[in-house]
C-alpha cells in the first residue's frame, strides 16, 4: 500500500501543482497581500477543491456534466470572478507600508472558483481514477485516495501562496512590485483561457 500511495503523489504533485487558475491566484494573492492575508482565501480553495474531490469520489461530477447549464453557468461565474481578481490583483497597493490596506479576497470567493475550476476536476478526476493503492476493498481504497488527495491538496496550494508572498517581501519598490502584481494578473488570465480553451477543445 505504501509504494502505492507513493505512486499516486507522484502523479499528483506535478497535476494538481501545476499551474492553474486556483495556484495562479494564490500566488498573485501571495504577491498582492501577503501569506497571512492570503489565508482566508487559501482555506476557500482548499474547501473548494476538496469538495472537487468528494464530487469526484461520489460519482456526482458525473451527473453534474450531464446538466450543460450547470456547468455552464459555473464556468461563467469563475471566469467573471478571475478576471475580477486579476484586477484587484493588479491593482491592489505595493510595497510594504501598503500591505495592510485594501481587501484582500476572502474565503468564499476561493471556494466557489475552486469548484468551478475546469482544472482541478481534470487533475483530480486523472489522479482518482488512474490510482487504486487497496485493491478489492473500494471503501478503504476510496478513503486512502481522499487522504493522500487532501494532503497534496493543501500541500500545493500553500506553499503557491507562501511561493508568491517570497515576492512580496522581496519587492519593496514600488515600480516593480507594480510589475509583478501585474505580471501574476495577467498569467491568471492567461491561465482561465488556456483551462476554457481544453474544457471546449
Amino acid at each position: 500500500m505504501a509504494n502505492d500511495l507513493v505512486l499516486l503523489w507522484l502523479a499528483a504533485f506535478p497535476l494538481m501543482g501545476s499551474p492553474g487558475p486556483a495556484t495562479l491566484s494564490l500566488a498573485g494573492i501571495g504577491v498582492a497581500y501577503g501569506f497571512r492575508r492570503g489565508l482566508a482565501y487559501l482555506t476557500g480553495i482548499i474547501l473548494g477543491t476538496t469538495a472537487v474531490l468528494v464530487l469526484i469520489a461520489t460519482g456526482v461530477t458525473t451527473i453534474i456534466l450531464t446538466q450543460p447549464a450547470l456547468t455552464g453557468a459555473l464556468v461563467v461565474i469563475a471566469t467573471l470572478y478571475i478576471l475580477y481578481l486579476a484586477w484587484k490583483i493588479a491593482t491592489a497597493p505595493v510595497g510594504r507600508s501598503q500591505m495592510d490596506t485594501g481587501n484582500a479576497p476572502t474565503l468564499w470567493p476561493g471556494a466557489v472558483l475552486a469548484l468551478a475550476n475546469p482544472k482541478a476536476f481534470a487533475a483530480i478526476g486523472a489522479v482518482y481514477v488512474g490510482q487504486s493503492p487497496i485493491e478489492n476493498n473500494l471503501v478503504n481504497d476510496t478513503l486512502a485516495k481522499m487522504a493522500a488527495l487532501i494532503f497534496v491538496i493543501v500541500t500545493v496550494n500553500t506553499a503557491w501562496l507562501a511561493f508568491g508572498s517570497l515576492f512580496s517581501n522581496l519587492l519593496n519598490h514600488p515600480r516593480l512590485g507594480r510589475i509583478a502584481n501585474i505580471s501574476f494578473a495577467m498569467m491568471l488570465v492567461v491561465s482561465i483561457g488556456v483551462a476554457l480553451f481544453g474544457r471546449l477543445g
